[in-house]
C-alpha cells in the first residue's frame, strides 16, 4: 500500500541513517575520556560533548526536576547538579526517572548536530560517556566506537582526587555504568590510558591514523 510518511516516521528513518563520519567517543567514569576529547579538540576535530549537552537541557528542564524529584533540587532556578547527582548515583529508581527526562533530548540534539556535520564529509566525534548504556549504535549508527579504557582501580583512585569523594560514593559511580571490560569488547578501538599525559597523546595520534585510514578520509 502506497502512502506519504509521517513526520515522526521520517524522522525515525533520519536517526537511523549511518552517520558516516561520526566516531563515538566512550569509556567509564575516571578512565580519562574527557582527557582524550581535549587532545582531540586541540588538534582540530569537532567533538559534541553529550554532558555539556546534558547540562544545558538539565537546567532548562528545571520545572520537571522539581515536578519529578522534589524543590530542595532546584535553587533559585537552577538545577543543583551535585545534590541530584547523589541521589541519582544512590538510588537506582531515581537513576532511571532521570535518564527517561533527559536521555531522549540529549539523543535528539546530539544527532541533529551530527547530521549537520556529516556535510562536511570530515571525522568528527560524539563524546558519549554512557554510549553502551544509552542503546549504543541502536541509537547513534556511528561508523566507529572508540573506548578510553583505563584498570577499575585506577579509574577509582582518579574519581576519587578529582571529585573530593569517599571511596564508597566513587565506588558507586563506576557501579552505576556498564563493566568496562564489557565495553572493550563492543569498541572497535582502544585506548589504554595508564600512563602519563604525553603517553596518552600518544595512543590518540595513533588511533586517529587508524581511524581516518579505516574511513579512506583526512581531517
Amino acid at each position: 500500500m502506497s502512502g506519504s510518511l509521517s513526520h515522526g516516521e521520517n524522522l525515525d528513518s533520519m536517526n537511523l541513517a549511518p552517520l558516516e563520519y561520526g566516531v563515538a567517543l566512550t569509556g567509564c567514569i575516571g578512565s580519562g575520556k574527557s582527557s582524550v576529547s581535549a587532545i582531540l579538540r586541540d588538534k582540530g576535530y569537532v567533538v559534541l560533548c553529550a554532558d555539556e549537552i546534558a547540562h544545558m537541557i538539565l537546567q532548562a528542564s528545571a520545572n520537571e526536576v522539581i515536578l519529578t524529584f522534589g524543590a530542595e533540587f532546584v535553587r533559585e532556578g537552577i538545577v543543583d547538579r551535585k545534590a541530584l547527582g547523589a541521589l541519582v548515583f544512590g538510588d537506582k529508581n531515581a537513576r532511571k526517572k532521570l535518564e527517561s527526562l533527559l536521555h531522549p533530548k540529549i539523543h535528539q540534539a546530539i544527532l541533529h548536530t551530527a547530521r549537520e556535520l556529516e556535510s562536511q564529509q570530515k571525522c568528527y566525534f560524539l563524546d558519549i560517556p554512557l554510549f553502551f548504556e544509552s542503546g549504543g549504535r541502536e541509537k547513534y549508527p556511528v561508523c566507529k566506537i572508540l573506548l578510553v579504557y583505563a584498570p577499575k582501580d585506577q579509574c577509582l583512585e582518579r574519581i576519587i582526587a578529582r571529585d573530593s569523594l569517599s571511596k564508597e560514593s566513587a565506588q558507586a559511580r563506576i557501579d552505576a555504568q556498564m563493566d568496562i571490560e564489557q565495553k572493550c569488547a563492543m569498541s572497535d578501538y582502544v585506548i589504554k590510558n595508564v600512563g602519563d599525559k604525553m603517553a596518552l597523546k600518544a595512543l590518540v595520534e595513533e588511533a586517529l591514523e587508524k581511524l581516518e585510514d579505516s574511513m579512506q578520509i583526512g581531517k
